[in-house]
């Protein structure tokens, strides 16, 4: 794999993940709505990470020459279905985590039943973001809420959580394995650059290449994220090493061996960047995003 400077990205990265957080803060904050269910929605959508998915958007929107600004409503939507998300993985009936990024979880904090209702609120209101934002034709709100609806629901994030339940003490395929990290991790991954696509009027030559670089960079996130259960540090990753193979889950580095798992995840990093430049646009940030999936350590 090659590797590039990321000093551009991580410039481009501190400042859209503040302005992502501000905003996303923001609007919660003007909810008409019980104060401890928005506390709760904030306590997570604080909680910090990666950002991977609102900074992927905004930097699609950046390689096509576009003020990135233009995306940040859509850039809070699908950061906060990611949030609401994590909320409800870590619940007592799903996968019963006390730290989160290093601090107690949601449900830990309000309890279970507000740390549902709060995921409840942050899924519904990104769509009500989306649809409220000024900057956006209709037809365009209609496009990114149809999407994303598709994206986090039962044809996507959901519907691969559901077969990565299903999964568990089980030895799966590689195929039932890509199938359910394509939708549990890799839908939203798409949503992010499809939406940026969207945003900006890209072609349809175009936005048919993205989707198939958000289908290999969707694939690498898992697989790092496979190689860093067994490898990673647990103080950078904020939760135990080893969660996996303790539930006896089926995974790249299962399938294929440790060193198979990173020549999987070479393939797919070098197929995301060789499509990548098939497409009409400046890539350097989005090389460099993929480039930091396939580097994270945590």
């Amino acid at each position: 794999m090659k590797v590039k400077n990321l000093q551009k990205l991580d410039t481009f990265r501190e400042q859209h993940s503040k302005l992502v957080e501000s905003e996303m803060t923001n609007a919660i904050q003007k909810i008409k709505s019980p104060a401890m269910l928005k506390e709760a929605m904030i306590y997570s959508v604080q909680a910090g990470g990666k950002r991977i998915r609102p900074i992927l958007l905004l930097a699609t929107i950046e390689a096509f020459g576009k003020d990135p600004k233009a995306g940040v409503s859509s850039a809070c939507a699908v950061e906060m279905i990611h949030t609401y998300s994590l909320i409800h993985d870590d619940l007592p009936a799903m996968d019963d985590d006390d730290l989160r990024r290093g601090r107690p979880t949601n449900h830990k904090v309000y309890g279970e039943a507000m740390a549902i209702l709060a995921g409840d609120a942050l899924l519904t209101y990104s769509f009500q973001l989306i649809s409220q934002d000024p900057k956006l034709e209709a037809d365009k709100k209609i496009k990114l809420i149809q999407l994303l609806s598709t994206s986090s629901g039962p044809e996507g994030m959901v519907g691969g959580q559901v077969a990565d339940m299903k999964g568990e003490n089980s030895t799966l395929s590689l195929e039932e394995l890509e199938y359910i990290h394509l939708h549990k991790t890799g839908e939203l991954l798409s949503f992010s650059v499809i939406a940026g696509a969207i945003i900006v009027g890209a072609s349809q030559h175009d936005i048919r290449k993205l989707k198939d670089f958000a289908y290999h960079i969707g694939l690498c996130f898992q697989i790092q994220d496979d190689i860093l259960d067994l490898e990673g540090n647990e103080q950078l990753l904020g939760k135990p090493v080893g969660s996996d193979v303790s539930r006896h889950k089926s995974t790249y580095p299962s399938l294929l061996t440790i060193e198979g798992a990173k020549k999987k995840l070479a393939y797919h990093y070098d197929n995301a960047l060789t499509v990548l430049h098939e497409v009409d646009c400046n890539p350097a940030l989005l090389e460099q995003i993929a480039e930091l999936i396939v580097k994270r350590d945590h």
